[in-house]
Parts: C-alpha cells; structure tokens; sequence
C-alpha cells in the first residue's frame, strides 16, 4: 500500500528522509487516517493541509515527531474493511476517520486505540458514543450534526424555484445509521409548511442515480435534497450531471456540489473541522483520554449557489438568496 501524506505539495516543506529528520526531533508518534474519498478527490487537500498546518502549529510536524499513515477507503466498503483491519495491524497511537462507515469498522478493529471521527451526522444514533458531551469508550470526534439543515434545504429549493410539488431525498440506505434521519423531522416540518410531497429516493449506482433524477425530470415542480453520506459525496458528479439533464433543481450539504455544477449547497464548513480535529490529536497524544473529551458541534456554516446553473435551468436567483450567500459561483 503507497503511503501518502497529507502534506504533500504543500510550500516550503522540506524532502528529506523521514529517518534523518526524526533523529532530530523527538520520539515519532504514528497518527492513522482512513478517508472515504478517493485520492484524485479535489476537496481532499485543502482539508487534509488545513489539519497538518494546525497539527505543526501545535507542535507535530509529519516526517518529525510524527508519522501519517493515509488510506483512501472510498465508499467500497469491503475495500474500508481491509484498510481498516491494516491500519489498526499498525498499531498508531491515534487513528483519524472522517465517515460514519469508516468509523464503526474501525470500532470493531479496536477498543483500546483511539479514535477520532469527521463529519459523522448523528455519532449517538450511529452507536459510535454514549451521549456527545461523555463519549465514553476509545472514541471521540466533530459531527456535522445540525437537524434544522433538512428544513433548510427545502426551504433555500423553494426560494429559487417557486411552486415546488415533490422533493425527493436522495441518500444510500447501506451507508449506515445516523445519515439521513436526523435531518427528516425539520424536512417534514418544511414540506407541510410549503406543501411539498416528500419522495425517497435511495440510490446504489450511478444507474440509480439517472434513473431517480429522471423520473423527477418527467413531471413538473420536482426537486431533489442530496443528504449527506459517503455514497452521495463520492457520487456528486453523477448527480449533478443528471440534474442538469433532467432540468431538476437539487441541493446538497457540500460546497463541493455547487462549485462543481450543482445548483445550491448549504452545511457544516468542513475545513474548519479538520483544523479543530488537530486540536483534539495533540491533547490524545499527550495524555487525554478520548472518552473524557466531548464531541464537538459544528461551529461554522457555508452556503454556494451557481448562478450559470440556474441560468441552465432557467431560475433567477432571489437577491435575499445572493446576500446570504457565502459564494455565488458565476
């Protein structure tokens, strides 16, 4: 397995062998990672830099005083299987994972090595902690839960196209408890409010994801809410290609979805929990346990729309939509 580190390409960082440097440095602590994204995935690095730079302000330069062993899991979960039985045989002193998947095979590898999760929706519903502020066990993490995000998103559709009849929710059922479920309350709140019918659409394939945008597509006043998992994530390019196909308005949790042709987006700012994530690697790895430290709660939000896809699709984009608007992509 080809090892790659999260710094790599980054500016002014030094070459040389890992061995020489960590003559000069202190004892090197071994850090795991199991991604789900693939490595060619473009959201990865500026994630993955934003957690090395916090990680060297705290002290812990990769190649120095600590070791990163990366994996890229994908959404294969029995390729996840393997890499995680792998990364554990390493014995790191503390393994990072950034999916809810990810993170229970990892629990099943081991009780002992701590664990620190990304971007996990409901990390209690997913039975990965006890209660959020009292982890218990070996695990600990960032979860980008927030419910009302479900309400949110419908809402922010029905802005830009008007007179919405059906949304269909989106997601994979084999990604695992604690994906789409926290986020169904304020959707359901929303679509009485707005008088939408709520419509599941789980998908497995790229051929599901056409087949599901393109029954939307027939009938008139349809959208699509894109939940959040690893499948979606990993499939975005489809989905967006499909929608725009179809001439079906969608909206995503991922910046990415926007930036990349989709039409609006809205959700957690992930690189700020990758940074934040730092924080908690430096104190496991000198001395806290995870178990006492609580699961943090997002703390900042980003919203995107594309102005040339609502164009596509033959949508103005409301001027109350553009203030708010962390990024309007033209």
């Amino acid at each position: 397995m080809k090892r790659r580190t999260f710094i790599a390409g980054l500016g002014g960082v030094a070459t040389w062998s890992v061995v020489a440097r960590a003559q000069q440095c202190d004892r090197v602590r071994r850090i795991g990672v199991l991604m789900f994204n693939d490595e060619d995935d473009p959201l990865v690095k500026p994630r993955t830099s934003a957690f090395t730079q916090r990680l060297a302000d705290l002290g812990w330069t990769d190649g120095c005083n600590v070791r990163i062993d990366l994996r890229w899991g994908g959404d294969d979960i029995n390729r996840i299987r393997a890499l995680a039985h792998e990364l554990v045989g390493l014995q790191p002193d503390i393994i990072l994972t950034n999916a809810v998947p990810q993170t229970i095979v990892l629990q099943r590898e081991t009780r002992t090595i701590p664990i620190i999760f990304l971007v996990v929706a409901d990390p209690v519903a997913s039975g990965l902690v006890a209660a959020l502020n009292r982890p218990g066990g070996n695990i600990t993490g960032f979860t980008q839960l927030e419910p009302s995000f479900g309400g949110k998103w419908l809402e922010l559709l029905s802005e830009i196209a008007p007179g919405l009849k059906r949304a269909a929710i989106m997601f994979n059922p084999d990604m695992g408890a604690g994906t789409a479920a926290p986020y169904m309350p304020s959707l359901e709140t929303a679509a009485r409010s707005l008088k939408v019918v709520l419509i599941a659409a789980p998908v497995h394939s790229d051929v599901e994801i056409e087949t599901a945008i393109m029954a939307l597509g027939r009938e008139p006043g349809c959208c699509l809410v894109v939940m959040p998992d690893i499948f979606t994530s990993a499939h975005r390019l489809p989905i967006i290609l499909a929608a725009a196909r179809n001439n079906v308005p969608a909206v995503s949790w991922q910046f990415e979805f926007a930036k990349d042709g989709g039409l609006l987006s809205y959700g957690v700012e992930p690189v700020d929990l990758y940074r934040r994530a730092a924080t908690y690697v430096d104190r496991i790895l000198r001395g806290a346990k995870p178990g006492d430290l609580p699961v943090q709660l997002p703390v900042k939000y980003e919203m995107a729309v594309n102005l040339k896809t609502a164009k596509a699709l033959g949508l103005t984009v409301p001027q109350s939509i553009l203030l708010r608007a962390d990024e309007v992509i033209e």
